[in-house]
C-alpha cells in the first residue's frame, strides 16, 4: 500500500503544478495512467524549460510534447482555420500538417495560399517547395524556388534554400549544379542536415573517399549535441551512413 501511494505522489506534484499554472488538464488524466512515465515526461517538456530556459531547454520541451501527443498542433491549427480562414491560419496547417509528415496536405494547403497579393510571397512558395520535394515532384519544386530566386532578398540567398535547390537539381539528375548548391548549403545550414544530404549525394555519385570524410565530421559533431536533441540529429547522420552502405 505504502508503494502504491509513493508511486504517485510525482503525478500528485505535478498535478498540483498543471493547475496553479493553469496548463491543459490532459496532463491530470495521463498522470492518472501512467504514474511514472507522465511525470517524467512532464518534467522534460515543462519543468525543466521553466528552471532553465534557454534553446536547449525548450528544444527538449518540445521533444517530450510531441513525444506525448504528435497532433496537437495540427488539431489547433485546423480549429483556428475553421474558426478564422485566414492566410496565415492556412499557413499554420501547412506548417503543421508538414511537420507531421503529411506532405500531399501539407503542399495542397500551400497551394490554397498562392493567390492575390500572397501569389509572390517567399515564405509559402519554400514551403510548397519544400512539400513538393518531399513528394519527389522535383521539377515543380524547382519552378517554385526559381521564383523565390527571381523575387530576390533574403530568403533568395539563404542556406536553406541552396539546400533546396540542390534536392531539385539532384532529383533532376542535373548533378553539377546540386554539387555546387549541396556545397554551399552544406557548413551553412544550422544542424546536421545539409552535411548529411551532402554526403549521400557524394556517396550516391560515386564520390566514396570525400563522403567518408564527410561522415567522420557529421560523426564528430553528433557528439557534441545535447544528448535529448541527439536523436532527431541522428537522422542526417545515418541517412549518410546507409548511402555508404553502413546501414
Amino acid at each position: 500500500m505504502i508503494m502504491l501511494i509513493l508511486t504517485y505522489v510525482p503525478s500528485v506534484l505535478c498535478g498540483v503544478h498543471v493547475i496553479r499554472t493553469g496548463r491543459e488538464m490532459f496532463w491530470l488524466w495521463l498522470f492518472i495512467i501512467g504514474p511514472l512515465i507522465a511525470p517524467a515526461f512532464y518534467f522534460f517538456a515543462v519543468l525543466m524549460p521553466e528552471m532553465m530556459g534557454g534553446r536547449t531547454a525548450r528544444g527538449v520541451g518540445k521533444v517530450a510534447r510531441l513525444a506525448i501527443d504528435p497532433d496537437r498542433d495540427y488539431r489547433n491549427a485546423l480549429r483556428a482555420l475553421e474558426e478564422t480562414p485566414t492566410v496565415g491560419n492556412r499557413m499554420r496547417v501547412a506548417q503543421a500538417a508538414a511537420a507531421l509528415g503529411r506532405w500531399s496536405d501539407a503542399e495542397a494547403r500551400w497551394a490554397q495560399c498562392i493567390e492575390g497579393q500572397w501569389a509572390d510571397d517567399p515564405t509559402i512558395l519554400l514551403g510548397q517547395a519544400n512539400a513538393l520535394l518531399e513528394l519527389q515532384r522535383w521539377a515543380d519544386a524547382l519552378k517554385r524556388l526559381e521564383q523565390v530566386k527571381a523575387l530576390g532578398g533574403r530568403e533568395a540567398t539563404a542556406a536553406t534554400t541552396a539546400l533546396m535547390f540542390a534536392r531539385a537539381y539532384e532529383g533532376l539528375g542535373r548533378n553539377e549544379e546540386a554539387d555546387d548548391a549541396f556545397r554551399f548549403a552544406a557548413d551553412r545550414v544550422p544542424g546536421l542536415e545539409g552535411g548529411g544530404r551532402y554526403v549521400a549525394f557524394m556517396a550516391n555519385t560515386g564520390r566514396r573517399e570525400d563522403a567518408e570524410i564527410g561522415l567522420a565530421e557529421i560523426e564528430r559533431r553528433l557528439q557534441k549535441i545535447a544528448p535529448p536533441l541527439r536523436a532527431e540529429a541522428r537522422i542526417w547522420r545515418d541517412i549518410a551512413a546507409k548511402a555508404l552502405g553502413r546501414g
